[in-house]
Parts: C-alpha cells; sequence; structure tokens
C-alpha cells in the first residue's frame, strides 16, 4: 500500500471538480428533467447540418429544368413531385434541433407567395451558411440579425434602390416614391 502525503486526496479531488465545473461550462448542452437543450456551437452545427440536408434535397426542384424527387408515404404509391415545399414537408430528421428553422421559411414563402419555396430554401441555407461563419469569427450575432432584417420604411427603399443604380441618388429616390404609391404588391412597369 502506498502512502500519500498528507491532503494529498482532497487535493486530487478538488482538481478533478474545477475539471469537472470547467468542462460543464464549456459544455452546450444539457438535459434538465428530460429535455435535451443545446444551446451555441452545437445547436448552431445541428441546425447548419438540418438546413443544408434539406436545401440539398429542396435544390434539384429549382427551376424551368429542376428534377422531380420520388417521396415514399406510409400507404399507397409513391409520390412524384417538383414542388419545394411538398419535399421540405416530408423531410423529417431524427434530431429535432436538425428540423428548426429552414421548413418554416419554406411554408411561410408559400402561404405568403403560393410559390418560390425552393428559392427562399436555397437563399436561407446561403445566408445562414455565412451567419454561422461570422457568429464563429465573433460578430455579435444580434447585430448580424438586425442586418438580415427586411426593410420597411422609405429611406430603407431608397437606399437599395441607390445601391442597385450604381450610387445615382435619384433614381433610388424615384424608386423608392414608385414603391410608395403602387404597394408591396403591386407592379410597374419599368422602360
Amino acid at each position: 500500500m502506498h502512502r500519500f502525503a498528507p491532503g494529498f486526496g482532497s487535493k486530487a479531488r478538488l482538481a478533478k471538480n474545477s475539471a469537472r465545473q470547467i468542462n460543464s461550462r464549456f459544455n452546450s448542452s444539457r438535459n434538465y428533467a428530460s429535455k435535451d437543450i443545446k444551446f451555441g456551437f452545437e445547436a448552431r452545427t445541428l441546425m447548419l447540418r438540418g438546413v443544408e440536408e434539406l436545401a440539398d434535397a429542396v435544390k434539384v426542384t429549382m427551376g424551368p429544368k429542376g428534377r422531380n424527387v420520388v417521396l415514399e408515404q406510409s400507404f399507397g404509391a409513391p409520390k412524384v413531385t417538383k414542388d419545394g415545399v411538398t419535399v421540405a414537408k416530408c423531410i423529417e430528421f431524427e434530431d429535432k434541433v436538425k428540423n428548426v428553422g429552414v421548413k418554416q421559411v419554406a411554408n411561410a414563402t408559400n402561404d405568403v407567395a403560393g410559390d418560390g419555396t425552393t428559392c427562399a430554401t436555397v437563399l436561407t441555407r446561403a445566408i445562414f451558411t455565412e451567419g454561422c461563419k461570422s457568429v464563429a469569427s465573433g460578430v455579435n450575432a444580434m447585430d448580424l440579425r438586425l442586418g438580415v432584417q427586411m426593410i420597411s420604411t422609405s429611406e430603407e427603399i431608397a437606399q437599395v434602390g441607390i445601391i442597385s443604380a450604381n450610387g445615382e441618388r435619384k433614381i433610388g429616390e424615384l424608386i423608392a416614391k414608385a414603391m410608395e404609391k403602387v404597394g408591396k404588391e403591386g407592379s410597374s412597369p419599368f422602360q
């Protein structure tokens, strides 16, 4: 039997407990009363995987040369479709965190516009991927959120118009005025 210096056992126990506390601070998931909670890097990584897998499945249906997707159904024959939102609705991941996000974009686009779900899904993938890269490099997530919010004021519309017109302020202001007159649902033929 080995004899240790006095107090060695308590120091070893203290070091073990300190290491456990440090590891728990960096661990990004917790299990509270049978609820699995994920946050931080782990949650972003899982959500990004879900967005990428769903976008990969949906993007083949994009555009006039889009391809069909065969969907297995619980009953009857498989369904063949070229509709992005139908493909998105049929995909269900085992990990619930992977299901968050991009499906809501496809459904909201379908509800508002009735079409364009595949394009919205592919754009969401690109925006979310770049957002995750930015957050990983140290950008504040809330500042990033402000940068991707929808524009609503006439001044913001004019800013977009000025950028689109290569810095021509008058053209940007004309675009903003035209948007005010026709509204967001209207159309205006430009020559």
